[in-house]
């Protein structure tokens, strides 16, 4: 049964499907709700109680595949963003369905799950993969407990997840001539900007692609974060972009979201080396508008709403010459004709950096060597976390500040300091 929420207005209201009714199909809907919280209770409780007077199922009777459908309907499609509902369909769908779909709910107990959860194991599935797989449907069982009462308890509690020895993510840390190496290759190229932002703020890649020029403050040198880019399909529901995996994305374009977390939103301030880059970058593009006239690419900014009911922002190209009443985004990261250079254009500077210069690199290696240079160069960490966009100083210092040969000289150094004056 498909149900949810949605925002009309300055209020929630909910809705469900209530099958065919003289070969019509229809649907209940109740608003006027001040939150989306109070929605979600409202429809779990009319849910409940449509249930009870008379549903065709009893919640003893519901399947696995039936009830993973109502979940991801009731409470994966209002709460998640774009890319984390389209990670549980692909568990869902290409994990959880397959195995259990047919049982009944109420059947899953601790057993079965434990020998899923070591079938994963040895079938060759990485740590985060298992971890992946059954948190989603930890969740999924949560929910049947509340608020939809299916069942009294979470047989997932009972299982204990397989250990798997966890090889280290490897993390890029460029040197200074590598870094020189990587920038001078692409010099004058329209990968120049993006290496130049990434670089010398340690944005993350879906912000520094999202940069417009309303966002560089050329007075202060500061950037503003307000914003991240992301590839969806428009006007079509996420099952169809699972289906679609492997298959040619007909109908993708690029979006305007929030930002990862709300202390992403932020201002970065940067030196004189990214102004006189950015600077040269602005002036060239606007000879370039000139030079290419109509046949200039722009881009427009159209409001559309997402599955959630949330305004999202699709850009769209178009040519100079055709007339537009949007409001046009003059994004930073562009071709000499206009075009926009994206993150999946990006891919083939990577290419030319691992199979030309022989660099192991990646752009979020950017952010990690922005990081580790700042704190061994003595930086303060609470600064280094609010210029990355961290939510706690934990993830600073466990994940972009490594252990550097540099950083234990500079403890030598620092040690023998304090132990020559404690002995003047």
């Amino acid at each position: 049964m498909n149900g949810g929420t949605r925002k009309r207005g300055s209020t929630w209201s909910y809705y469900f499907d209530l099958g065919k009714v003289d070969g019509k199909r229809k649907k209940k809907e109740k608003g006027g709700f001040r939150t989306k919280k109070e929605a979600e209770q409202a429809l779990a409780a009319a849910l409940n109680e449509y249930h009870n007077a008379g549903m065709v199922f009893e919640p003893s009777e519901v399947t696995v595949s039936d009830y993973l459908d109502q979940w991801y309907e009731l409470s994966c499609k209002p709460n998640l963003k774009y890319n984390t509902q389209v990670g549980y369909l692909r568990i869902i769908e290409g994990h959880l369905k397959p195995k259990f779909g047919l049982y009944k709910l109420k059947a899953i107990n601790p057993a079965i799950l434990q020998e899923y959860a070591n079938s994963l194991k040895l079938n060759g599935y990485s740590k985060s993969h298992i971890v992946g797989i059954l948190t989603v449907f930890q969740s999924a069982l949560d929910y049947a407990i509340e608020p939809l009462h299916y069942i009294s308890q979470n047989p997932m509690k009972a299982v204990r997840f397989p250990k798997v020895e966890r090889k280290p993510r490897e993390r890029i840390i460029l040197t200074m001539e590598e870094w020189q190496r990587i920038i001078e290759r692409f010099k004058d190229t329209r990968y120049y900007i993006p290496l130049m932002v990434g670089f010398y703020t340690g944005l993350r890649i879906s912000e520094a692609f999202a940069l417009t020029w309303d966002d560089i403050d050329f007075e202060r040198k500061t950037l503003t974060v307000n914003k991240q880019i992301v590839k969806r399909n428009f006007g079509a529901d996420v099952r169809k972009v699972v289906e679609q995996k492997g298959k040619r994305e007909q109908r993708s374009s690029w979006y305007f979201t929030t930002p990862k977390t709300p202390s992403s939103l932020r201002t970065v301030p940067f030196g004189d080396t990214l102004y006189k880059a950015l600077k040269s970058e602005y002036a060239l593009q606007m000879q370039n508008e000139i030079k290419y006239g109509e046949f200039y690419t722009i881009h427009v900014q159209k409001k559309e709403v997402d599955e959630k009911g949330n305004d999202i922002i699709r850009i769209v190209p178009v040519q100079k010459c055709v007339e537009s009443q949007l409001k046009r985004a003059r994004l930073i990261c562009i071709a000499e004709n206009g075009q926009y250079t994206s993150t999946d254009s990006f891919k083939y500077c990577s290419r030319i950096i691992h199979n030309e210069l022989k660099l192991a690199f990646d752009y979020h290696s950017l952010r990690h060597t922005h990081a580790t240079m700042l704190i061994e160069a003595g930086a303060n960490v609470k600064n280094v976390q609010v210029r990355l966009g961290h939510t706690n100083i934990q993830t600073t210092l466990q994940t972009y500040v490594h252990d550097t040969e540099k950083m234990g000289e500079q403890s030598v150094e620092l040690f023998e300091q304090i132990t020559a004056a404690k002995s003047c």
